[in-house]
């Protein structure tokens, strides 16, 4: 029996490059995978209105749900996931941008990839991109920061396909409130990759300036806040390590005459306030997150009803 797929597209203002994506959809999913697929697209919030009517969709139908406010990209996903869990009859479920820089043919590779391992997410890993140089380079730090301060590896976006035995799951998962791949990471969900190419946008301009960039970025890495605080305060100890080690060194030049006056006790107690403010400040923020873990969290699959104001469907 053939499974049933449903593609969730969060869209804002994109309404020329989700027509083309819908194209785009028609003529490169495999057959089997188009005729069972629903497409859910998130209008969160647009300012623009749909001035034309959305292209014919060769699948089963397009439904169209409304956000009552602009709530970000990573928001407007957890939304769909979570409607699509109680909604929606499917078997796997799939993410993707409206801009077509995710290719609509690498759906089904990650379908072949999701039939080797039938609970786990899958997700599309970058192989080559086609942004600037810029991009690409901030990106390679993002990456690096990234791994230094949580102790993972991130190397994917927001395009990836989920199992129905995992869905459940994944939207009781609070952190995809704020950063989709990177709760996906804290919650444990086993996850894999399939390589592949970035597409190039179908029409219009990236809303995505540098500011967005690096919001996202920390976003990711906000979702292990918990193991960021304490990977930032054990280098905090390490760093005051080498403080007082200096100040020996400092105190040993001193008494054997070879340090200028005065120097010694300025370095001296200017090493000493450094270590004080860098340990209190590392442990204020792990007393913080130790007070965070301990309130009730935003679950999606409970509190999503909030933002919809309505859905349309589309045959």
């Amino acid at each position: 029996m053939s499974e049933n797929f449903a593609i969730i597209v969060p869209q804002f203002n994109d309404w020329e490059a989700l027509n083309l994506l819908i194209q785009k959809i028609n003529s490169d999913l495999n057959t089997p995978i188009l005729k069972n697929t629903t497409l859910l697209i998130v209008d969160d919030c647009s300012s623009k209105k749909r001035n034309q009517p959305f292209a014919t969709f060769e699948g089963k139908e397009i439904k169209l749900l409304k956000l009552y406010r602009n709530l970000g990209h990573q928001k407007a996903i957890a939304i769909g996931l979570s409607y699509v869990a109680e909604h929606l009859p499917t078997d796997k479920v799939i993410v993707m941008d409206a801009d077509g820089e995710d290719a609509p043919s690498d759906i089904n590779s990650l379908a072949a990839k999701s039939l080797e391992e039938p609970d786990t997410i899958i997700f599309a890993e970058r192989n080559k991109r086609t942004e600037n140089f810029m991009f690409r380079f901030f990106y390679v730090i993002y990456k690096m920061i990234f791994k230094l301060l949580t102790g993972k590896v991130i190397t994917f976006g927001n395009f990836s396909l989920i199992p129905q035995s995992r869905l459940q799951n994944l939207v009781r998962v609070s952190e995809i409130w704020n950063n989709y791949p990177g709760g996906i990471i804290k919650s444990r969900i086993p996850y894999d990759s399939v390589l592949t190419n970035r597409a190039k946008r179908l029409a219009g301009e990236s809303k995505m300036n540098f500011v967005s960039l690096v919001l996202h970025g920390l976003s990711a890495i906000s979702v292990m806040i918990d193991t960021t605080a304490v990977r930032i305060l054990i280098f905090s100890i390490m760093m005051s390590g080498v403080a007082i080690a200096f100040i020996f060194i400092i105190l040993f030049l001193k008494l054997i005459g070879n340090a200028t006056p005065g120097w010694a006790s300025t370095l001296g107690s200017t090493l000493m306030i450094l270590m004080l403010q860098s340990f209190l400040i590392s442990l204020f923020l792990v007393f913080m997150v130790l007070q965070y873990r301990s309130q009730q969290h935003f679950i999606p699959a409970v509190h999503y009803r909030d933002f919809v104001e309505k859905v349309e469907t589309f045959s």
